[in-house]
């Protein structure tokens, strides 16, 4: 290790050592008392297979948090690698970011945006504390992929697309766990 933790925490230095990781980019989405809702993300995670979970979290200083709170249904679209300008247009806190963005309605009610490379619908399963952000577990009741389009990669500050490379062991990483 070369940067040990020190006895006063620099979150800045945490928060750039945490960029090495790479992720995939998502718009999470809600209709919340008939108003859209939407934001990208980065914390978006598996959970569980059973039941089918997943999980991102929100700033506990977003503006819409308390809308978020009421949402009873989510779609989380995972980003093509093309779809750059609505992940910016998302991130912001705009009060038009719905202006001219082209969605239908999932059957849970929650917009779902064309051309993603996956769309995972999911009904509310709980919500946790997390320091500085909010948990929010989603129970996935109906998913979408499209294995023809490349994913939107984010990593160290930057959007990435991501290269070719060896195909994985066909079940990996489910074997490493049993």
């Amino acid at each position: 290790m070369t940067d040990a933790v020190e006895a006063t925490f620099d979150t800045k230095a945490f928060r750039q050592a945490l960029g090495q990781f790479p992720t995939g980019v998502c718009i999470v989405t809600a209709r919340v008392e008939g108003t859209r809702l939407g934001m990208t993300v980065t914390s978006f995670n598996s959970l569980s297979l059973t039941p089918p979970l997943i999980l991102f979290s929100i700033d506990r200083r977003a503006a819409s948090l308390p809308m978020w709170e009421k949402a009873e249904a989510y779609a989380v679209n995972v980003l093509a690698e093309n779809q750059k300008g609505l992940s910016d247009r998302f991130a912001r806190s705009l009060v038009n970011k719905w202006e001219a963005a082209i969605f239908v309605d999932g059957y849970m009610g929650a917009p779902m945006l064309p051309g993603v490379t996956a769309v995972f619908e999911c009904a509310a399963f709980a919500r946790h504390d997390g320091g500085d952000h909010r948990l929010f577990i989603g129970e996935v009741k109906r998913f979408h992929a499209h294995a023809d389009r490349q994913p939107l990669i984010f990593g160290k500050g930057r959007y990435a697309a991501l290269q070719p490379s060896e195909v994985a062991a066909p079940l990996w990483p489910l074997d490493i766990h049993y």
